[in-house]
């Protein structure tokens, strides 16, 4: 009887099956580093909701002539985020192998910024498109550099797209839309974090605020902008690390202010850096009015409804003032300084002026705010106690102040959230702005006795012999 060999059959299990019998995974299949089920990171045109209609022409065009030079282009960050989630995204990041000198060359509208991330900036009119080489880890590379505090000051070691999803900071922001083929890749479960609701840090969190401590600051952002809850690791280590905000320069400071307040999700984010404790260190002196202030609850509203009503105007697409954001951040602070200040029987104005120097003063000592918003800011104050003045020369002055538009929504403001003086100050603004000019016009006499009415203009006698063709009638 002839004998069969099953030595092939033998073999070939142990292929199949010897690294589960080490105790290992099989090593071609690929595995999520946050999800312990096995997963393919290419997800197939097909199998997810990124469309080309929902990406700006501008950004289209960066990544089809990258693409057609040979390089790999992948949208990547909010963009791929936002549109996953059926928000319109602001604005669209690319990723790439090329080099910034490499983009710079296949775009004459490119520039180039940046030491510590070398970026490229691709000029369509009013929008950019920004550009980054993929990159890599290594801390003892050539390009890379951090302080005693483990804080990056130079990261420009590039790499592959997988290392480069490794230097992303959240998992729902290292999603990649690849041109050449309409796939989404997610090497780190952002899709599934997305469907959770998770905002999840990638690698070491310790590690990782401290090579940037304005991650604890984008964590408070994104949680406010996206309604998502910070993964309890993700959150843990901020309550000791938030000093390090400390050693940040103020100017890229007074830029992530912006990003939090400025954007349409300025309460949500207030809100969140109270819970993280990092108000504290980002605006000291606003949390601590808020703190010392005798009717905290009416500091706090105040705030509140200023950046509601700033969301509001970001939801309408209206115009926004910085140095009223600023204004309205710092009020809680100068009126707290004007409690504090010895009068001396000064004008309430000259003190609420020290006051605010003060506040402002105070301010730039972690935040750079620019010397033209601080004089702006400046001037909505100053012109709040003029209010009071309900007749004569005095409110033609102020009804002619360039600044006028701007300190009288800063007083409707003050009136909205609960202000006694602002709220009757505001009533009788209120009547005289929506006037006539004729019965804006009886204010400024004194016979006026601060009532909206019409004062009779004596007629003009004329010249005798003068007819209307004298007056080119």
């Amino acid at each position: 009887m002839r004998r069969i060999d099953f030595s092939h059959v033998r073999n070939a299990f142990m292929v199949i099956f010897r690294p589960f019998l080490a105790g290992r995974k099989p090593p071609y299949r690929k595995r999520n580093p946050v999800d312990s089920s096995p997963i393919s990171p290419i997800i197939p045109r097909d199998q997810h909701s990124v469309s080309r209609r929902n990406i700006s022409k501008n950004a289209l065009n960066v990544l089809y002539r990258l693409h057609e030079a040979g390089f790999r282009a992948c949208l990547v960050g909010g963009g791929v985020r936002d549109v996953l989630l059926g928000r319109e995204p602001k604005d669209f990041d690319i990723a790439t192998d090329a080099t910034p000198e490499q983009i710079r060359k296949l775009f004459r509208n490119c520039r180039l910024i940046g030491r510590r991330f070398r970026l490229a900036h691709i000029l369509y009119g009013k929008e950019v498109i920004e550009v980054a080489t993929f990159r890599a880890s290594g801390d003892d590379m050539p390009g890379r550099a951090a302080d005693d505090s483990g804080r990056l000051l130079r990261d420009n070691v590039y790499g592959s797209l997988e290392d480069d999803v490794q230097r992303r900071d959240f998992t729902v922001n290292a999603l990649y839309y690849d041109i050449a083929d309409f796939s989404v890749i997610d090497h780190v479960g952002g899709m599934r974090d997305l469907r959770d609701g998770v905002l999840r840090l990638l690698g070491d969190p310790e590690t990782r605020y401290r090579e940037d401590p304005v991650r604890m600051l984008r964590a408070a952002r994104f949680a406010a902008k996206l309604g998502f809850r910070l993964h309890e690791d993700t959150e843990r280590p901020i309550a000791e690390l938030a000093p390090l905000l400390e050693g940040i320069p103020p100017a890229r400071l007074f830029d992530e202010c912006l990003k939090l307040f400025h954007t349409g999700h300025g309460e949500a984010s207030l809100h969140e850096l109270r819970r993280l404790d990092l108000l504290r260190w980002l605006l000291p002196p606003v949390d601590e009015a808020l703190a010392l202030t005798r009717d905290e609850g009416a500091a706090l509203h105040f705030i509140e409804t200023a950046l509601a009503n700033t969301d509001r105007r970001v939801a309408e697409d209206l115009p926004l003032s910085s140095a009223f954001l600023y204004a309205a951040l710092l009020w809680p602070v100068a009126v707290l300084r004007a409690q504090l200040l010895d009068h001396e029987g000064q004008p309430p104005s000259v003190v609420l002026q020290q006051a605010g120097d003060e506040a402002l003063r105070l301010l730039q000592q972690r935040v750079a705010l620019p010397r033209h918003l601080q004089l702006l800011t400046r001037e909505i104050w100053e012109m709040q106690p003029r209010f009071s003045l309900h007749q004569g020369r005095g409110v033609a002055s102020l009804h002619g102040h360039p600044r006028f538009r701007a300190a009288y929504d800063f007083l409707l403001l003050r009136a909205q959230s609960g202000e006694r003086q602002a709220a009757e100050d505001a009533v009788w603004w209120k009547a005289f702005v929506e006037a006539s000019p004729g019965d804006q016009h009886a204010v400024f006499s004194p016979s006026g006795e601060g009532e909206l009415k019409r004062r009779r203009t004596p007629r003009r006698r004329k010249p005798r012999g003068e007819g209307p063709a004298a007056h080119g009638e």
